[in-house]
């Protein structure tokens, strides 16, 4: 009965920002890792951030430098600092943990960027 729930999704302006966040509930024990995918219409869902437990952190290229990955362990949340944001980046963004060594994903939240 784990569930992730994403939220912070909307429209915004070239160059504007956005922080996603990642709720997990239910029965956890540890988040071995969580992270963010995204899928644009058409094309196949693509890896943009993860952390670990540990705090370890990875970026696509094409997000590097603009976005940010944190999380807050007491809550089971992870969050997505978007910054200086393109149309390229406009998709559905997913949210993805490692819990109890299960995967387990979200529904999705809309980005779109876009003047």
């Amino acid at each position: 009965q784990v569930q992730l729930v994403e939220s912070g999704g909307g429209l915004v302006q070239p160059g504007g920002s956005l922080r996603l966040s990642c709720a997990a509930s239910g029965s956890i024990f540890r988040i071995n890792a969580m992270g963010w995918y995204r899928q644009a219409p058409g094309k196949q869902r693509e890896l943009v951030a993860t952390i670990t437990g540990g705090g370890t952190t990875t970026y696509a290229d094409s997000v590097k430098y603009r976005f940010t990955i944190s999380r807050d362990n007491a809550r089971n949340t992870v969050y997505l600092k978007m910054d200086s944001l393109k149309p390229e980046d406009t998709a559905v963004y997913y949210c993805n943990a490692v819990i109890d060594l299960t995967q387990y994903w979200g529904q999705g939240t809309q980005v779109t960027v876009s003047s």
